[in-house]
């Protein structure tokens, strides 16, 4: 248990720059607070003092502002910075090594019984105010950017961004070795986002201007070559937005 309690500290030291020593976190980190009483809620659901689980997450959240239901499933090394305003579902499970921020829910779409509630796999990040809703799986290492709503499922490593949540590709495979290098290298990110990340809407219209860009060389080049052959090529005015009449 003591073991335990130490693994949940040292999480905090590695993904905050701000925390300065250890009575700081046991006695000023809400997420910290939060986990230590959800283990001993979870303990009592488990052994079916149902009501007993419940009364204990209800302190819990009167304490921190972090409300996880009792029947969640939470793994090792788990880190909630700030925290206030966090919700976790009752079957949602968590895996080892994730990361949330304040805002985040992790919520239902369902009234009916049964799994209605996200599987976040290992080392995932969410982002400050993200949403991740119904019972979808977000693969181990993918990054919820702030303020993203998530209702469809996550493959492994990627990044999701937008409302509704959108896959981010940069289009560049690379070797797990590889993207551990670069990830350590970079460090943590915060908020599940980079600086530089794009927007998806963004992505698509640059990628249509390249292709354009492309067509205009390759038809300057047919050109040159008509003119070389010595066959008459005629411009032709390219009508504008002026040009056009627009009916109402």
């Amino acid at each position: 248990m003591l073991s335990r309690i130490k693994e949940e500290i040292n999480c905090v030291f590695e993904r905050d720059p701000a925390a300065q020593s250890v009575f700081e976190v046991i006695t000023t980190y809400p997420g910290f607070h939060a986990l230590i009483i959800h283990r001993l809620a979870h303990f009592c659901w488990l052994k079916k003092l149902r009501w007993l689980g419940r009364f204990i997450s209800h302190m819990g959240r009167w304490l921190t502002g972090i409300e996880i239901h009792p029947g969640a499933t939470i793994g090792r090394r788990f880190f909630i910075d700030h925290g206030m305003g966090v919700v976790i579902g009752e079957t949602a499970i968590i895996g080892d090594d994730c990361t949330l921020y304040h805002g985040v829910t992790l919520g239902g779409t369902s009234w009916d019984k049964g799994k209605r509630h996200p599987t976040l796999h290992d080392g995932v990040v969410v982002g400050a105010g993200a949403k991740v809703l119904g019972p979808i799986e977000i693969g181990a290492g993918a990054r919820i950017g702030s303020n993203s709503v998530v209702v469809k499922p996550v493959p492994t490593g990627a990044t999701v961004v937008g409302i509704p949540g959108h896959i981010i590709d940069s289009g560049v495979k690379k070797t797990n070795k590889q993207r551990e290098k670069i990830a350590s290298k970079m460090g943590f990110n915060a908020y599940g986002a980079t600086a530089d990340m794009p927007d998806p809407v963004a992505h698509a219209i640059n990628h249509m201007l390249d292709h354009i860009h492309l067509m205009d060389k390759q038809l300057d080049s047919m050109r040159r070559v008509l003119n070389e052959a010595g066959l008459e090529y005629k411009e032709q005015d390219i009508p504008t937005l002026d040009d056009c009449e627009i009916k109402e």
